[in-house]
């Protein structure tokens, strides 16, 4: 190769004239792979806006750079074929655009797998969750297997250096053991299935909110607040984590009420019947099954009759707005059938101690 590049540049130097037509002849074939590779993505274009397929996207984006290196391998080849360039130019560039082309398709190939994922993973039933691990590691197999595929192409004996990977392996892992352990720690994470994309968690930590990727280092997740959390896998792996969209999404709840002792139990246990039974029709978010029911819990408490409004909620999220909506709901009822709510209230003795009465004190109770 390298007696090649000195011939071409002697070739420059001395006669320049035969470089003329092969250079025509790769500006026209460039031209037309231009226009020809246009009117592809024009018609990918026209067939997604027609269909809104996900096929038509990722054919797309697949090909935009791939398609490049293919016209440039051709109109190359073109050229040299029309040239009158010695041999000894020419002898190595079958070698150099075949490995080219095997790599421009290596990369078309990381980039489907990547999209399939993407966009039909979770389809699959059973298989693993689609995350930014997930899409990495089918990358890099298709990436593995393009490089062994130019190796051996290029007639390259890889055996020594899977003997010297080998080797070095050990070095490498103990260089990365932090890495590597946040690496298989998500990949555990995402195959086990008990923490999901989508899915609310709470850690031990008080850290929660919707986990939004599992990436090979770390777990995004995005709190209520709108705000991203950053938890190495290590970390989530260890952690004791509450998911709350497993088994189910649906959750049940209570909201704690408080009567005076003078109230009428049968119309205040009715009147709280009532208001949540109306409101799981209205209230966005409140489930009407299982139906709202009322238990006299916590019951007997200092200066007031505790109760609890039992009812469900589709998600996690939803308890907040449902709540807030059914306490308002709840005081303008009490207001218009006369229960009242109580003010925290104690009763205090004060009793004459003996010596203060032979003293001639006094005192009085309240």
């Amino acid at each position: 190769m390298n007696s090649g590049i000195a011939a071409l540049r002697d070739i420059l130097v001395t006669h320049p004239r035969l470089l003329i037509t092969p250079l025509v002849v790769f500006a026209v074939v460039m031209g037309l792979g231009y226009l020809v590779r246009r009117a592809v993505f024009r018609a990918l274009g026209s067939w997604h806006a027609r269909t809104q397929t996900p096929a038509s996207r990722i054919l797309a984006e697949a090909l935009r750079g791939p398609t490049l290196i293919w016209t440039l391998i051709l109109a190359s080849h073109l050229a040299i074929e029309f040239s009158e360039l010695p041999t000894r130019v020419t002898n190595w560039t079958p070698e150099a655009f075949s490995v080219l082309f095997i790599f421009s398709v290596t990369l078309m190939c990381m980039r489907i797998a990547a999209d399939l994922i993407r966009y039909h993973g979770a389809q699959i039933p059973g298989a693993v969750p689609v995350t930014t691990l997930t899409q990495t590691l089918a990358q890099l197999g298709v990436l593995i297997l393009g490089v062994l595929i130019i190796l051996s192409q290029l007639k390259i004996n890889i055996a020594p250096y899977l003997t010297a990977l080998g080797v070095g392996g050990v070095a490498i892992a103990l260089a990365l053991q932090d890495t590597l352990s946040n690496l298989f720690a998500g990949f555990y994470v995402a195959v086990a299935g008990q923490v999901r994309l989508g899915d609310y968690i709470k850690m031990d930590t008080a850290a929660e909110g919707y986990i939004t990727d599992i990436s090979w280092r770390s777990t995004t997740i995005r709190t209520l607040g709108n705000n991203l959390i950053i938890v190495p896998n290590s970390k989530l792996a260890q952690a004791i984590v509450t998911n709350y969209h497993l088994p189910e999404k649906r959750m049940g709840l209570s909201l704690q009420v408080n009567v005076a002792y003078e109230s009428d139990p049968k119309q205040v246990e009715r009147t709280l019947l009532e208001v949540g039974t109306a409101a799981s029709h209205e209230i966005e978010g409140m489930l009407a099954d299982p139906a709202p029911s009322v238990a006299w819990d916590p019951g007997f408490g200092e200066s007031y009759l505790g109760l609890s409004l039992n009812f469900s909620v589709a998600e996690f999220v939803d308890q907040f707005s449902v709540r807030n909506e059914l306490r308002k709901r709840i005081f303008q009822r009490f207001r218009q059938e006369g229960i009242e709510i109580p003010f925290p209230a104690r009763n205090v003795y004060l009793h004459q101690i003996a010596g203060d009465r032979q003293n001639g004190g006094g005192g009085n109770a309240a």
